[in-house]
């Protein structure tokens, strides 16, 4: 199969276009395929258009995806009959909630379509606990035939009988998709339990595979290689590790903003001026984190939220919350205590892989004029301060199996294999201690963040779409480490009556969680301006409310003064993904309309007063 992706690209984009594989080869295995001529990788990525062996070069990726749970109604899902794929006239309506089929088939479909960009080679690795059918492995390999699946054939029949009627062997051939079963017959009752959090940990074991993982002594310490099973698809070298549950969708766009952040924060780490100790001035201010190549640095990790979208089949007190905007994206993980904002310096990564745009010694960029004249030049970021606090049974899981990255999700997580390695180095110093008592210091555990400018590439649609409207159990939910303000808020909302014999709107208010994407940027937008504004504000007027000296030109607007016209623009720039996938534009250009609304702008907009007034 020949890919043209590249042929009528202009010039001038080819940096962008290559941006996605730029980034995931420089921080992914420095161990490449053999891509010589007459090679298998040659033979399917070659063809007479292929320039060089480096121009066939792909980003690999390991997508292990997650399935305990997935069913129709009460039935597992393995137990009924695959999606027909050349059915005649239309397909009849199923409920996004009828069939986990239709959501394992769209993200079937969105990793197919990656692979037609001819920038990703990707292989899919299905957790089971028992055995599946041959039927659903052949109709999950033809779902991917861009990455290698055969068509399923136009003339197969449409079966209603038992899938397990024709076995469970498939045909002997390479295929893209993997099925591992993950239990064992003593350990499969635990495996379907959705509280003991034993896939995930599974899931969690064969990507990091680390050497004392098969137990005994450990023949290596070497974090690259991995001590799985060589028949596993996981032990081989990839690039990129997507790890997901069957209800989370993974896109190409998510995937690029976390290579792209994951590049920014490996810039900030190789600047020279982070190497040294942060500046007393620069560190007052208490949202300015230095990350540097130091093993006292943090170790950050762009991470994800899952977001569903409020409907009318939700409880009514979850319309409510949301004041009658419905099918706005909204998390219920998190809320608005969950995070807070840091401000990382040099974090910004051009073309050619993690390049500090920051610190390049061409003197003729906008960046460059920016840092002559004293500004600064990063982005800020959402770290989160608290574990995401899921539902029953999810909430028990996580118990378990904690999530890799502290403040990450446990069903849609991402690592390159630079990250996998360094996690991996930790568990063996942390293996070590529990073992031998040694008092040998291990690093800091991973942290999860978001680019503030990129935010909502790294919410995740939980496409069944039945999270919202659920209560958490009690002392487990977002914004745990303020719940005794919590309480004392709605006690005093009791004692002045203000909410008398209106008990579902208070329920509404305190007893569920529901957090839209729009809310989420407008707080980190908020907390981040207001910080800047407590520091850049000499003498603080008590009696004021709101910014004194700086504030965001979007959000901090009132109704005699309303918003202009360029910063909704932005804005829609930014909710659209648009100031990550054309960084080459945003970050380097004189044009800085937009730097507020991309997160690139550590002193908001200076509060201009008009006297007139």
């Amino acid at each position: 199969m020949t890919f043209s992706w590249m042929l009528d690209v202009p010039d001038a984009e080819l940096s962008q276009r290559n941006r996605l594989l730029e980034n995931c080869l420089s921080m992914g295995s420095i161990s490449r395929p053999n891509m010589n001529k007459g090679s298998l990788w040659s033979e399917w990525f070659g063809g007479k258009n292929a320039r060089s062996s480096a121009s066939i070069d792909r980003c690999r990726i390991l997508f292990t995806l997650n399935t305990v749970g997935a069913g129709r109604g009460s039935t597992m899902l393995w137990e009924t009959r695959p999606p027909a794929i050349h059915a005649q006239g239309p397909e009849p309506w199923t409920s996004e909630q009828e069939t986990a089929a239709t959501h394992l088939q769209r993200n079937l479909k969105e990793i197919d379509a990656m692979c037609k960009t001819g920038q990703i080679a990707a292989r899919v690795q299905i957790l089971v606990c028992e055995p599946i059918p041959g039927k659903w492995t052949d109709w999950m390999d033809s779902m991917l035939v861009s990455c290698g699946g055969k068509p399923a054939p136009i003339d197969a029949a449409r079966a209603t009988d038992n899938p397990y009627k024709d076995g469970i062997k498939v045909e002997e051939r390479p295929s893209p998709v993997q099925v591992v079963v993950v239990a064992s017959a003593a350990t499969a009752d635990t495996c379907h339990d959705l509280k003991s959090g034993f896939m995930e940990k599974r899931m969690q074991d064969l990507i990091l595979a680390p050497p004392f993982l098969s137990g005994g002594d450990m023949k290596t310490r070497n974090p690259a290689v991995k001590t799985t099973h060589p028949d596993l698809v996981s032990s081989d070298d990839h690039d990129l590790y997507v790890a997901l549950k069957w209800s989370s969708l993974v896109t190409i766009r998510s995937i690029s903003g976390f290579l792209q952040a994951s590049a920014d924060i490996g810039a900030a780490a190789l600047s020279p001026r982070n190497q040294k100790q942060l500046q007393p001035e620069r560190g007052a201010d208490g949202v300015t984190v230095s990350v540097s190549s130091a093993p006292s640095s943090p170790f950050l990790i762009p991470s994800f939220v899952r977001v569903s979208y409020v409907s009318e089949e939700n409880s009514k007190v979850a319309k409510w919350r949301m004041h009658g905007d419905f099918f706005h994206p909204a998390a219920w993980e998190i809320c608005k205590d969950s995070f807070d904002m840091t401000w990382i310096p040099d974090s910004l990564s051009g073309a050619g892989g993690v390049n500090g745009l920051c610190y390049s010694k061409r003197g003729d960029t906008a960046i460059s004029r920016k840092l002559e004249e004293g500004e600064d030049c990063g982005q800020w970021w959402v770290y989160m301060a608290e574990e995401q606090m899921p539902t029953t049974p999810e909430v028990y899981a996580n118990e378990i199996t904690s999530p890799l990255v502290q403040g990450g999700s446990n069903f849609i997580w991402m690592l390159t294999e630079r990250q996998r390695q360094e996690i991996v180095k930790q568990k063996i110093c942390l293996y070590d201690n529990a073992n031998n008592k040694s008092q040998k210091k291990c690093d800091a555990s991973p942290q999860a963040v978001m680019p503030l400018g990129d935010l909502e590439s790294f919410l995740i649609n939980f496409t069944p779409n039945t999270a919202l409207g659920k209560k958490h159990v009690t002392g487990r939910r977002p914004g745990y480490s303020r719940e005794k303000e919590r309480e004392q808020e709605r006690e005093r909302v009791r004692e002045r009556k203000q909410l008398k014999g209106q008990e579902d709107i208070e329920k509404a208010l305190f007893d569920y969680t529901i957090y839209p994407a729009a809310l989420f940027r407008k707080d980190g937008t908020v907390k981040a301006a207001r910080a800047r504004d407590i520091v850049l504000t000499k003498s603080r007027d008590a009696q004021a409310i709101g910014p004194q000296t700086v504030k965001s030109s979007y959000y901090d607007v009132t109704i005699t003064k309303p918003r202009e016209a360029t910063s909704a623009w932005c804005q829609a720039i930014a909710r659209k993904g648009l100031c990550a996938l054309y960084s080459d534009y945003f970050r380097t250009s004189t044009d800085g309309r937009c730097s507020e609304a991309c997160g690139m702008k550590k002193n908001w907009s200076k509060i201009q007063l008009d006297h007139a007034d």
